[in-house]
């Protein structure tokens, strides 16, 4: 039932920004925030695992509410700055109180990680928590400053490029620092 509530979560989360620019011409602005409402249900089985997942749905219902009552859209359109904000929450907070989150996922699939791979996993989250800033800041210009257009290319195809290639990149530094490791 997990699983399915995750594959809701990212196909609405993937579907979000294009679903926005495309209705935003024929749905008022109260209507189109059943598509965060969908985001918050998709996510509430996560509430009982974790504190964040709890205040990000807060956050959530918080852009909700306010674009339901003002029939506005930019809380919708806030909504990739809130989790870009709460990803660097999260993945900043894992600096200052280790196990860094890149660590915690590695150990998932390798529990007993060398002390060199511990370094490179911190260096990576911090990698991802200037990527959070920087996506998040450009997500928040976007929604205060752009045209509709511009808001969704940034924020449906832009950011989830940029996401990718670092995935893809850090997946190249890996397996080239595994590589030279002496007794690998």
């Amino acid at each position: 039932m997990a699983r399915g509530f995750n594959l809701l979560a990212v196909a609405v989360t993937l579907v979000y920004p294009l679903a926005l620019w495309w209705g935003h011409g024929y749905f008022e602005p109260r209507v189109l925030a059943v598509l965060l409402l969908l985001v918050v249900v998709s996510r509430l089985h996560a509430l009982k695992m974790s504190r964040t997942a709890a205040w990000w749905s807060a956050g959530t219902l918080l852009l909700l509410g306010f674009a339901v009552w003002a029939n506005v859209m930019l809380p919708l359109k806030l909504y990739p700055v809130l989790v870009n904000f709460a990803l660097l929450g999260v993945f900043a907070y894992s600096l200052f109180f280790p196990p860094a989150v890149v660590e915690r996922l590695a150990r998932l699939r390798e529990p007993d990680l060398p002390p060199a791979a511990t370094g490179y996993t911190r260096r990576v989250t911090q990698i991802w928590c200037g990527f959070f800033a920087a996506n998040g800041t450009i997500a928040l210009a976007t929604a205060l400053w752009s045209s509709p257009g511009i808001w969704w290319l940034y924020n449906g195809l832009i950011a989830y490029l940029l996401i990718g290639i670092l995935f893809a990149g850090e997946y190249c530094v890996r397996l080239y620092v595994i590589r030279s490791q002496p007794n690998a």
